[in-house]
């Protein structure tokens, strides 16, 4: 009776294990597309101040074992829902942090229909950005959504895409990580004092940056910046002119030959740095400071060629 017994149940399980491997088989070759972006369904684009419009795109990638027959046509639709959805589930309640959806008048789309072509992998669209005047304290988001498509399968889970707009120029990106190492002279109420540190550089426009003045504390908030910051503007002899980022009392003091408000490239024969030599006088809180201060940035030029070094 124990035989007979096993001799019915070991074709019953192979049937279970030949059912289960047919789907899995099945599943390996299907065709299903999904939008390009990151693990969180953002794709991170960096546009550059120095153009006044510039190409990004949005693109759709097709997995499956086979190469597809058909052509597949995605209709999308942008979706503000989104944004807001993603800026509740990083940041709860905190709306200062929030980002904004980008300005109308900053972008745009190509078209609306992405299509990959049959027997290709993927396909695009391109966005136009317009990025001169965006805050490098954002970023912007364009949010897109799949509403229908043609034919084959859409990975829900991929069905959507936040298009992620943030700025930069040659000397800083701006999303808050351009730190560039300080060495000051800070001399206030007659007495002169050493003020190592590292400052936040941030891009303003093609060729401004924006920093806080002397040794005062960053902050990424706004009263902070208009209390406290300046911009610095890069002319195209890479002389430099400072004036307020907001409400700061500055003043520039030419003349200095070892702190002459220049940027240049300097190269140690071991580093390259991109540096600024300033040398200005600044009120904070009711105190009168002058500085004379070197602010150096590691960077790799040859690596670094969307610009032209040369000139520096």
């Amino acid at each position: 009776m124990k035989i007979r017994y096993l001799i019915i149940v070991f074709p019953l399980l192979a049937a279970i294990s030949c059912d289960r491997d047919g789907v899995f088989t099945k599943e390996q070759y299907k065709n299903v597309f999904a939008l390009v972006s990151e693990n969180d369904n953002v794709s991170r684009k960096f546009h550059d101040l120095e153009q006044p419009e510039s190409v990004g795109y949005i693109s759709a990638s097709m997995g499956g074992t086979n190469p597809t027959d058909k052509e597949v046509k995605i209709q999308l639709v942008e979706d503000p829902s989104l944004i807001h959805d993603f800026n509740v589930a990083s940041f709860d309640v905190d709306v200062s942090k929030y980002y904004p959806q980008m300005p109308a008048n900053k972008y745009d789309l190509e078209s609306t229909t992405l299509v990959i072509p049959a027997g290709e992998i993927s396909g695009k669209i391109f966005v136009k950005i317009r990025p001169e005047g965006l805050s490098p304290d954002s970023a912007y988001f364009i949010a897109l959504r799949v509403t229908s498509y043609n034919t084959y399968e859409c990975n829900p889970d991929k069905s959507f895409i936040l298009y992620r707009v943030r700025t930069k120029n040659r000397y800083a990106l701006g999303d808050g990580t351009t730190y560039y190492s300080m060495r000051g002279r800070l001399t206030m109420s007659g007495s002169t004092i050493e003020v190592p540190g590292t400052k936040n550089i941030a891009p303003i426009s093609k060729n401004e940056v924006r920093c806080m003045a002397g040794n005062e504390i960053y902050q990424s908030n706004i009263v902070t910046l208009r209390k406290g910051a300046f911009i610095a503007e890069v002319q195209s002899d890479n002389k430099v002119k400072i004036r307020s980022y907001a409400n700061l009392d500055i003043t520039q003091i030419d003349g200095d030959p070892d702190y002459p408000n220049v940027f240049r490239v300097d190269n140690d024969g071991f580093k390259t740095f991109k540096t600024f030599l300033l040398h200005y006088r600044y009120t904070f809180d009711n105190t009168e400071k002058e500085i004379r201060e070197e602010l150096r940035y590691e960077f790799n030029a040859k690596s670094d060629d969307t610009y032209d070094w040369s000139n520096y």
